[in-house]
């Protein structure tokens, strides 16, 4: 009898543990496809990044960067997206913890950042438009509203994946399967701190040169 109560507790103990494999394996193998998913945004970004420096002197004898754009406005909006990749990060780091009251915290920290970073975009948008300087008044001013505004639809889609997951964790908890959506978004969210990082330096920087 004992015989049997042991090898009925082995098989649940090796039942649990296949399980168990078997999920961290379909985790694995999401964050590997997220990878894949990021190389082709990577490449969609190059495209509109060779897009934006073949019509950057196309001006049409409109405003070049140098007479619109504006560097301390652009800096502030450029460190509320660098500061929510560092808060995201405690985040996770809240997440190996198992602390879910320091994710939730955190991740709303990164969310208000976020949101910010996008209200001062939509304003830069809505200002130029305000003065005639629209996507249709040139080639430079369409390759610029073509590539910030591609990425500001990453944010947003961001921020919107972000506030789903809060309300799956507020849900359900730090379970295994929002560890891995925390672990994708997170990829997400840095890549696109790169690439800010790039549309900054290229578009706002060297466009004021």
């Amino acid at each position: 009898m004992s015989n049997l109560v042991l090898d009925s507790q082995l098989e649940s103990e090796v039942g649990h543990a296949e399980a168990h494999d078997d999920h961290h394996d379909a985790g694995s193998m999401t964050v590997f496809g997220f990878w894949i998913y990021l190389m082709t945004d990577c490449i969609l970004f190059a495209t509109i990044f060779a897009a934006y420096s073949v019509l950057s002197n196309n001006i049409a004898g409109g405003p070049s960067g140098k007479d619109i754009f504006e560097l301390p406005y652009v800096l502030v909006e450029t460190f509320c997206l660098l500061f929510s990749s560092i808060t995201y990060g405690f985040a996770m780091l809240a997440l190996h913890k198992g602390n879910k009251k320091g994710v939730m915290a955190w991740l709303a920290v990164t969310f208000l950042l976020g949101l910010g970073f996008i209200g001062m975009e939509v304003n830069e948008f809505h200002h130029l438009i305000a003065e005639g300087f629209g996507p249709d008044r040139s080639g430079f001013l369409s390759g610029f509203f073509t590539l910030v505004g591609t990425h500001g639809l990453h944010v947003t889609s961001g921020l919107i994946w972000m506030a789903v997951l809060m309300f799956q964790i507020k849900k359900k908890g730090l379970t295994a399967t929002n560890a891995t959506r925390l672990s994708c978004l997170s990829l997400f969210w840095h890549f696109l701190d790169v690439v800010w990082i790039c549309v900054f330096t290229v578009v706002y920087l060297m466009g004021t040169l």
